[in-house]
Formats: structure tokens, C-alpha cells, sequence
């Protein structure tokens, strides 16, 4: 079992470290808030005041950070970059969902210095990483995709290695650039359905087995009632927030932008998450899109 340091237990990060425990690892987590610490810590964490003395021992460092900045000042920062504390031979695994300039930035400093790299987001969500069945893609070599793969395996039950650093966030933003289009798509033909009569339990049996299935609809309805279990049925709360993924989306764009890529449909979900988002809807799951197309509240 390996030592592992874990930096950055928000709602994705708490779970992911609780399963690194269950798997038998020692780790010692991090963060600014002291609940969010509290809570892996009664599951057998260990702790320390700072993030420096938690990576000092570990042979894997875990981050999971809201964005590049932050990735990017945890490891690189001239006066408090955990760079300067990784012992040599450690392997640093970004989890955080980021653009891939910096995890490529981040992993040639590391290499400069003797440690190992990886840019591994994830999918699944909370319950995912409660359940231990996220989708990592990983970018990185082969002896650092080889050396992380076991320890990845304790959160996550699809491991893909994507290619060289910086390919796992290229995969990242490509996957949820097309999820969020399914659910689009998926709310406002729902939405067509409910304007003109269906019942929406009928029509989304119906396009579940027609050539309309995708996994928004199938997994993850986004009309209350149609499914439990799911945030719809929920007031759209818990899962992947709104905020969220229009982030993910902003990256998507910006990765185009860069490759000269044409991505109209990517574009246009992004305009319609933004504006979701400074509807109020920040907050709530990314399926409440599905309210953007509600004909009977208009």
C-alpha cells in the first residue's frame, strides 16, 4: 500500500480520498476548509497543518483543484509551490478538470525535478466518487501511466490512458462537450413532447428504444419524475453543477480556438449553459436545462 498525499477534498475529492483509505492506502489530506478535512479525517485520513508537510513523505500527490490557476500556484508557486517539497521519484496525479497548457507546464517543471506527472480528470460525478466507479483519462507516459494505474483503480473502475501529458484534460473537455449537448438536445425534445401532450415517462420509454437513446436520457433524465435517483427528481440538486460545466465548456472552446477546430454545437451549449448559469442556476446540476426550454412557464 503507497503513502499518498491528497490535496483538495471538495465534492469530488472527499469521496475519492475515503476509497484511497478503504483500498488500504495511508494518506494525509489537505485543504482550506477544515470540515471538508474533518470529514475524510474520521475515516482514518491523516492531516497536517500544511499542504508541504502532508506531500513531504507521500510517493503519489493527488490534487483535485477548481482550475489551472490553482493548479498551477499549488505546484509552481516561487514561495509556497509544492514542487520544492516532492521527494524525487514521487508521481503527481491532477485530477483536476483544467485547460491543457498548464498540465503541461506543471508536468515539465516536475520533470525538471525528478517527479513523475500525470493530468488524470474524471467522470462519473459525486456518485461516482462516492462509489468508486469514476472514468479517469489519463495523460502521461507509459511508466507513469503504469505506476498511477494501481492507485487509480481504488477510485475508479474505467481507466483510459489518452496519450502524453496534457491528453487526458483534451479528452475531458471533448467528453463533456458532447454530454452537454446530448442533454440539450435530450431536454428540449422532451420539452417538444410535454408542450403537445405526451407524458414524459411515455415518450422517454419510447425514444430509449428508438435510435434517440444517449445516456442523458437513458441514466440521467433531466424531467423531474421520470426516473429516480437522479437530480431532477431531486429540485436539480447534487451532481454536476451548472457552474460547472459551463467552465468545462469554456475550456472546450478555448481547446478549439487553439486547434482552429470547428464547434458549433459545443459553442452553442456553452452560450446556453453561460446563460443558464447568470439566470441564477449556477448551483444546480447541469440537467436543469432542461427549465431553459419549459413552454408552460412562458
Amino acid at each position: 500500500m503507497a503513502n499518498i498525499a491528497f490535496v483538495g477534498l471538495g465534492n469530488m475529492g472527499g469521496p475519492m480520498a475515503i476509497n484511497l483509505i478503504k483500498a488500504g492506502h495511508k494518506v494525509c489530506v489537505f485543504d482550506l476548509s477544515e470540515s471538508a478535512v474533518a470529514q475524510v479525517v474520521e475515516q482514518g485520513a491523516s492531516t497536517k497543518v500544511s499542504a508541504i508537510d502532508c506531500v513531504k513523505d507521500a510517493r503519489f500527490i493527488i490534487s483535485m483543484l477548481p482550475a489551472g490557476k490553482h493548479v498551477d500556484a499549488v505546484y509552481l508557486s516561487p514561495e509556497t509551490g509544492l514542487i520544492n517539497h516532492i521527494a524525487k521519484g514521487s508521481v503527481v496525479i491532477d485530477s483536476s478538470t483544467i485547460d491543457a497548457t498548464t498540465s503541461r507546464k506543471v508536468a515539465t517543471a516536475l520533470a525538471e525535478q525528478g517527479v513523475g506527472f500525470v493530468d488524470a480528470p474524471v467522470s462519473g460525478g459525486v456518485g461516482g466518487a462516492v462509489a468508486g466507479t469514476l472514468s479517469f483519462m489519463v495523460g502521461g507516459s507509459d511508466d507513469e501511466f503504469k505506476q498511477v494505474e494501481p492507485i487509480l483503480d481504488a477510485m475508479g473502475k474505467n481507466i483510459f490512458h489518452a496519450g502524453e501529458h496534457g491528453a487526458g484534460q483534451i479528452a475531458k473537455v471533448c467528453n463533456n462537450m458532447l454530454l452537454s449537448v446530448l442533454m440539450v438536445g435530450t431536454s428540449e425534445a422532451l420539452q417538444l413532447g410535454l408542450a403537445n401532450g405526451l407524458d414524459a415517462k411515455v415518450l422517454s420509454n419510447i425514444m430509449s428504444k428508438s435510435s434517440g437513446s444517449n445516456w442523458t436520457l437513458d441514466v440521467y433524465n433531466p424531467c423531474p419524475d421520470v426516473m429516480g435517483n437522479v437530480p431532477s427528481s431531486n429540485d436539480y440538486q447534487g451532481g454536476f453543477m451548472v457552474d460547472l460545466m459551463a467552465k468545462d465548456l469554456g475550456l472546450a472552446m478555448d481547446t478549439a480556438v487553439d486547434s482552429k477546430s470547428s464547434t458549433p454545437m459545443g459553442a452553442l451549449a456553452r452560450s446556453l449553459y453561460a446563460m443558464h448559469a447568470a439566470s441564477g442556476n449556477g448551483g444546480k446540476d447541469f440537467s436543469s436545462i432542461f427549465n431553459l426550454f419549459n413552454h408552460s412557464s412562458k
